[in-house]
Formats: C-alpha cells, structure tokens, sequence
C-alpha cells in the first residue's frame, strides 16, 4: 500500500530525511514513532504529496505517486495533529462534515455523517457550532472528517492528543475496528504506551534515518540484551540475590519488595532451573514471570545508542 526508496528531503544544507525506504501491505496499523525533529512531519508530508522530495521515490497502490495523481489522493484519509477550526468555526459539526461529503461526493451523506458521529461520541453535539469545540470533540471530528469518504489508507497524527481517558479509548477501538474492516492505518504519535497496543509493525526514525522497522514482537525481541525474570515470593530472605549471582547463567539479581528480579541471557529460558534452586531452599515461587521489553524501553535505547554514535564521531571530528 505504501513504498518509498532512498525517500530524501533537504532544506538548504539540512537533512530533514535521508534514504528512507518504507514497505507497508495492505491491512497494517502502522507506527512511525520518534523524537521531536527527527523527520516523521516531512516524511508524512511526502507521502500525502504536500511537499516534494528531494530524492527518491513514492508509491501507493502499487503505483507511482505525484501530486497531480488525484484520483490516488481520494483514497487517503488524513487526521492531522492539529484541527484547523479558522473559517469554518460558525459552521455546526453537522455543516462542516455535510460540506466535506459534498466534495467528496458521498452517497447517503446524512445517514453516513450520522452514523460517524453515533461511533464517536459527537451525535448529541451535532448541531453545535466548531467554535465550541473543546480540543478533544475536534479531534473525534476531524477522525470523522477522513473517513467520510472510505480511504483505503489512513494518516493520523497524534489521534490521541488532547483526548480524555475516555476518548482515548474510543479512538483506539476506532482505530482497530476500521483496521478489522480492511483499512491499511499509519499513526505517527509520541504516545508509545498506545502504539504498543494496537500496532502490527513499528518504525523508529531518528535524525532523517530509519534507525529500526520491525513487527512489534520482533523488535522488542531484538533489542533486548538480556531476559528478565520476575519471582514473586511470600518474602525475599536476605542474603539471596548473592546467591542468586553464584549461578553460571545469572547476569544480576536484586530485590523489590517481596519480588525477586533476576537477570539472565536471552539465549535461553532459566525459569526451570531458577525455580528448582529456591525450592531446595524451601521457598515457593507464588509466580513467576518474564518481562518483555516496551516500546518505550526499546525507544529510549535507539535514540541513545544513536546520541551516544553520533556525539563521539562529532567529538572525534
């Protein structure tokens, strides 16, 4: 649904991005996470055809894509980070989405509009004017706004800025319901605790690079050094994390509270052997638990590593 070779953007002499290339099938929750400035605005940009690149290529549908392609534009729809309200704030929610399906020449609009509205919360406040919108209700209008027309694929940008709990997740049902249905969603968001939840495959871009593209499981797979195991205890007896780190596979042991945490390599599986050793102390393990890497951890890990690299090849320099 989505490609891209050597994807390139300069401004003058600065590298918004550099040699991206995506590959995204059809039926994907897509998320393009990274730091402020790390080129997901500009690549997101090209990819809806607003600004030119540089280098590279685009495309969509398994066919090239420019501009002009208009008729490959009306199968996307776009959720942007901000909701413009400016000259359409004395229209009704009602107006506004009734003004889009005209454009979009929709069939049955009104049963459409209403049946958008019903899905996000908003049929109640359909006959009142944007201007009295808070952040949130525009935010679920303007979800509404680009699906009114069935796109093939769908842009957000941040869809969870500025919702309550609540509405945070109604648009995560949202968003895997239209995703059930076939539609192919590519998120860019800052809230990874969300993009853990309902993302097939990740990409994490960090000064114009792709620095990791993966599925979720694989990624957080790979980047993780070692395995840790989690041992829930009636109470930890002092004295045995250090023996803990007496055995051959054990990398690190400590205490938190009544839960031993033990460190091993990620080459294997050591729960057997960690629950035989506290049994011949007559200690019985009430649980025992591995904890998997988040995105957040393995977030944090590129983009240091990544600081770390090019800090000292800038010292060296």
């Amino acid at each position: 649904m989505i490609q891209t070779k050597d994807l390139t953007k300069r401004y003058g002499k600065f590298t918004a991005v550099q040699g991206v290339n995506l590959n995204i099938p059809a039926g994907q929750i897509y998320g393009f996470l990274g730091p402020n400035g790390a080129g997901k605005t500009s690549t997101i940009m090209m990819l809806l055809g607003i600004i030119k690149p540089t280098a590279g290529e685009i495309r969509l549908f398994g066919e090239d894509y420019r501009p002009e392609r208009l008729d490959l534009r009306r199968r996307i729809g776009v959720v942007p980070e901000k909701h413009p309200v400016g000259m359409w704030s004395w229209m009704t929610a009602a107006e506004y989405l009734a003004m889009f399906a005209e454009l979009f020449q929709i069939r049955n609009a009104p049963q459409r509009i209403d049946y958008l509205l019903e899905r996000v919360g908003l049929a109640q406040v359909k006959n009142k004017r944007i201007a009295e919108f808070s952040r949130g209700m525009l935010q679920k209008l303007s979800i509404i706004r680009a699906l009114l027309h069935d796109p093939d694929i769908l842009f957000l940008d941040e869809p969870t800025s500025g919702l309550d709990p609540f509405g945070v997740k109604q648009t995560r049902d949202l968003i895997l319901e239209e995703n059930r249905e076939g539609r192919t969603i590519f998120i860019s968001s800052h809230v990874l605790s969300e993009m853990e939840k309902i993302c097939h495959r990740v990409a994490i871009i960090f000064q114009g690079r792709l620095m990791a593209e993966d599925q979720m499981r694989s990624l957080l797979t790979n980047l993780a050094k070692d395995r840790e195991i989690h041992i829930d205890l009636e109470s930890v007896p002092p004295g045995l994390p250090d023996e803990l780190k007496s055995l051959a596979f054990v990398l690190e042991a400590f205490a938190r509270g009544s839960t031993l945490i033990v460190k091993v390599p990620k080459s294997g599986d050591y729960r057997k052997e960690l629950s035989q050793f506290l049994i011949g102390r007559s200690l019985v393990p009430l649980s025992i638990q591995e904890k998997s890497l988040s995105l957040e951890e393995a977030f944090v890990t590129i983009t240091q590593e990544n600081i770390n690299l090019f800090t000292r090849i800038g010292g060296e320099a």
